[in-house]
């Protein structure tokens, strides 16, 4: 069986990435923890899948055509961290350095492009893969085109889709139209929540039925309903993906390229991703294929340490108990943990540092 295309929704990675760890800074004080984390779930994808096809999606910068449809469409978004804003170019370069494609439409949400390139490979018989977060890329599943869901590693199938939300993915369109997206600004019903429109399309079928009978749902939620019904149409567009766009590419086109390595060196050595650029400079360690960890092992980049730092490691009973010790009488006390992911749901704790003073840890 073919490997599945895999498509990536770097926007909403690239968020998760930023949000997902403490600000990070470069030598130079440039911000890169974004740059890092979205790095790291790229490598770790690739390490589990090896895909023959992939490409990296990205939303364009300003509005897109739903805006032409409904202007208040996300108008609701806080603008964008200017953190996270500088590292936007340096993310792209890495990737590209990285040998994948990456792709980015004017006017056209990362959804969109999604979901027609996985229509076309649908055509084509070849399994897709869409890593996201995204809800509003269920209502793509089938046989054919499943969600990876990488908080949970977790992939959707249809089973999991009715699961999850209670309806089939043939129906998440209506379900949407119904109870909104509020980090949209997709008007829905008021006060018809997941459970009630699930609950709606399970005893009529299909939106279009309830809309036929809106007159005979009763309380509130029909009240509301009845009051929404001008609404309906434009949410239901709003919320449906496009899948019939014309692109630049296609799948055949998404095959990754070899790394550059001599561009990730000077991108490591810009970042401060020290350990990645020791691999890249001096071969992978402990058998591990060059960019991979062990088992472990944390891919946290280290941070300069200044001359008067010192650090022990507590592995013996007296130690430890002298820790407790200090702990106990410190006024403020500073914890980090170490992990073997930046998934906090999914990470498993290797360590726990502590300070109670300046350079001493």
């Amino acid at each position: 069986m073919s490997k599945p295309l895999i498509l990536i929704d770097g926007s909403s990675w690239l968020y998760r990435a930023f949000h997902a760890l403490p600000p990070l800074n470069n030598a130079r004080g440039e911000p890169t923890g974004a740059v890092f984390g979205m790095a790291s779930m790229l490598k770790r994808l690739l390490k589990d899948y090896a895909p023959d096809r992939i490409a990296v999606v990205f939303d364009p910068p300003g509005p897109t055509f739903r805006n032409d449809l409904y202007a208040e469409y996300k108008a609701n978004r806080e603008e964008t961290p200017e953190d996270l804003s500088r590292q936007f170019p340096v993310v792209r370069e890495l990737i590209e350095a990285l040998g994948l494609p990456v792709l980015q439409v004017e006017r056209t949400e990362a959804d969109d492009v999604i979901a027609t390139l996985a229509k076309q490979a649908q055509r084509e018989n070849l399994p897709v893969l869409i890593v996201t977060g995204d809800k509003d890329m269920a209502q793509l599943v089938n046989v054919e085109i499943k969600l990876l869901d990488t908080l949970k590693n977790r992939v959707l199938d249809a089973a999991a889709v009715r699961e999850k939300f209670g309806v089939p993915p043939e129906r998440i369109v209506d379900y949407l139209a119904l109870v909104g997206d509020a980090s949209d600004n997709i008007p829905g019903v008021p006060l018809v929540g997941p459970k009630t429109a699930a609950k709606w399309l399970a005893e009529h079928g299909s939106l279009d039925a309830v809309v036929a009978k809106a007159a005979e749902v009763k309380g509130k939620a029909g009240e509301n309903l009845r009051a929404s019904l001008k609404q309906i149409p434009l949410a239901r567009e709003l919320v449906t993906l496009r899948c019939d766009l014309k692109l630049p590419v296609n799948a055949d086109d998404l095959k990754p390229r070899d790394a550059d390595t001599q561009k990730l060196v000077t991108l490591y050595r810009r970042l401060g991703f020290n350990r990645w650029l020791a691999e890249l400079e001096n071969g992978p360690r402990d058998g591990q294929p060059g960019g991979a960890h062990a088992p472990g092992e944390s891919e946290r980049p280290e941070p300069a340490a200044s001359p008067a730092t010192r650090a022990e490691t507590v592995l013996d009973e007296a130690a430890f108990a002298a820790l407790l010790r200090r702990l106990k009488e410190a006024d403020l006390v500073c914890l980090d943990t170490e992990t073997d992911s930046l998934d906090a749901q999914q990470a498993n704790l290797v360590g726990l540092s502590f300070a109670v003073e300046p350079g001493h840890g």
